[in-house]
């Protein structure tokens, strides 16, 4: 049985990098909604409870019962989990006068406690809240403090329960993983033993025993997410996994027949379908993002339903989605960010069971486990690709014309970040096609005609990303080129925005 840390999502921002930081820990966690905790599951060996927009006196704040789990599980609760732990056990949390956010130092550490062992004062902590503790019960004691925070962490004086009002889950906390590392390993007695190897030989297992010869049907995309997960099946069930890669008109240059070749060369079984045609009929005059996203995912559903209903006795959908996709899509909030290409639609329409063997994986796990496969590294660390494709790099109305321009300058970037070295060190990258027409002097003449955008970004897991500071030189060339061999560009940008408040993608 695969041990694992419970973490209890209150709504935080950061939730999934608490994730990301345990699961480097190799250490198996699952994010679960804050009242959803998966009661009668032996495995678990502690519990996380994340930050929250809300404040813990709030009517709507969100509330657990810990009792069950308290005293038999150790428990951390990072900001507003360890102001909730606080205020249900008779402390106060009030406002805080001033919001609380950025860079502290902790002042005070009691270096005995075994959640801080070798943190030191003067670590760097991160703060972000709008509430403080002002107050805690004889229950507990205080083990760190700050300048502005005299309550930066408590412990629980007669069980394995811990709060910190920082957030030791950013980089920006200098003593954040060895705080993890503390609790995960020392409290919760983790064995360390959850990677790439032990993940694939336990999913194939569990594919195994969940299909046994039911035949299943996977949508290729040509991304890591999709190509992974045919793989780790084709690895369970061989044959009976049929693949249908589709071509909507709008993937990178020659993008179709690369991967199809990537895929043959990998043994899938692989059907691939030319529908662009019908994709530029039902796009022409759209201009909304959202419709253009919706109108490309209902297309796809149609076309690949058409395909699956060729093949017989199938039983299962396969899908590449992972993590974030899931996240992104179903907030415990109710917000949605927006809709995603690769979650939900397809089962309901083909009455298929849904088979996602990547569901709970990050992005850089799902690379880790592409590798541990023995997949290609070029399909492993191709950057991750929007499903509807340059539709949405499009800004206004799709048009055959309008895609080629930007397969032409999106192809000079990516070739030129991989000529120079700087294709790996960059998360995502793309060109946009703008809606304006801008001035311009080619040769002796004037000109006017279209604008594109530079995009390229760094991050760790797409919820937060920085705009990728490129040489200058590299864009004064990557300009040069897609200014002189693509006709109708003369002027190129570079976004500088990052996520939050912008996000990766225009559209």
């Amino acid at each position: 049985m695969q041990e694992k840390i419970i973490i209890l999502d209150f709504g935080s921002q950061t939730t999934q990098l608490i994730g990301r930081r345990v699961r480097e820990l190799n250490t198996y966690c699952e994010i679960v909604p804050y009242n959803k905790f998966p009661h009668g599951d032996e495995s678990v060996i502690g519990v996380i409870l994340s930050g929250s927009p809300f404040s813990v006196y709030d009517e709507k704040a969100f509330r657990t019962d810990l009792s069950s789990i308290w005293g038999r599980l150790p428990i951390l609760g990072i900001c507003y989990g360890a102001q909730f732990i606080a205020y249900t056990n008779g402390g106060k949390v009030e406002p805080a006068g001033s919001r609380e956010y950025g860079r502290a130092r902790l002042e005070y550490v009691d270096e005995s406690d075994q959640l801080l062992r070798g943190i030191r004062p003067g670590s760097q902590v991160w703060m972000s809240h709008g509430d403080t503790i002002t107050g805690i019960s004889d229950k507990f004691e205080i083990i760190a403090s700050t300048a502005d925070v005299p309550v930066a962490a408590y412990r629980s004086k007669e069980e394995k329960v811990w709060g910190v009002q920082f957030h030791p889950e950013v980089y920006h906390s200098e003593c954040g993983t060895q705080l993890l590392s503390n609790f995960v390993k020392g409290i919760c007695g983790s064995k360390c033993d959850w990677n790439a190897a032990s993940f694939i030989e336990s999913t194939v297992a569990a594919l195994k025993e969940q299909l046994g010869d039911d035949k299943v049907v996977l949508g290729l995309s040509g991304g890591v997410d999709s190509s992974v997960a045919a793989v780790l099946l084709n690895k369970a069930i061989g044959k009976n996994l049929t693949c249908i890669f589709v071509d909507h008109g709008m993937l990178r240059k020659d993008e179709f027949s690369d991967v199809m070749r990537d895929y043959e060369g990998l043994g899938l079984n692989v059907i691939g379908v030319d529908a662009s045609a019908k994709f530029f009929k039902e796009l022409a005059g759209v201009t909304d993002p959202e419709k253009k996203r919706k109108i490309i995912g209902k297309g796809f559903i149609d076309v690949f339903d058409e395909e699956a209903h060729k093949l017989t006795d199938v039983k299962w959908l396969g899908q590449g989605t992972i993590y974030p996709d899931c996240i992104e899509s179903l907030s415990i909030t109710g917000t949605t960010i927006k809709s995603h290409h690769n979650v939900g639609g397809l089962p309901e329409k083909m009455n298929l069971r849904l088979c996602e063997p990547l569901r709970l994986l990050f992005k850089d796990e799902v690379r880790a486990v592409g590798r541990q496969l023995g997949m290609p590294e070029h399909l492993i660390s191709r950057h991750p690709f929007p499903g509807p494709g340059l539709a949405v790099r499009i800004l206004g109305d799709i048009t055959p014309e309008k895609v080629a321009v930007l397969q032409e300058a999106d192809a000079i970037f990516i070739q030129g970040l991989r000529d120079h070295g700087l294709y790996d060190s960059v998360w995502q990258a793309g060109v946009i096609l703008l809606p304006v027409q801008s001035v311009g002097v080619m040769g002796d003449e004037r000109t006017y005609e279209r604008a594109v955008a530079l995009r390229a970004v760094t991050s760790t897991d797409a919820m937060t990303a920085d705009w990728a500071r490129l040489p200058y030189d590299f864009l004064a060339e990557v300009s040069n080129k897609i200014i002189n061999k693509v006709k109708g560009v003369n002027r190129v940008t570079y976004d500088i925005s990052s996520k939050p408040p912008s996000t990766i993608e225009w559209e």
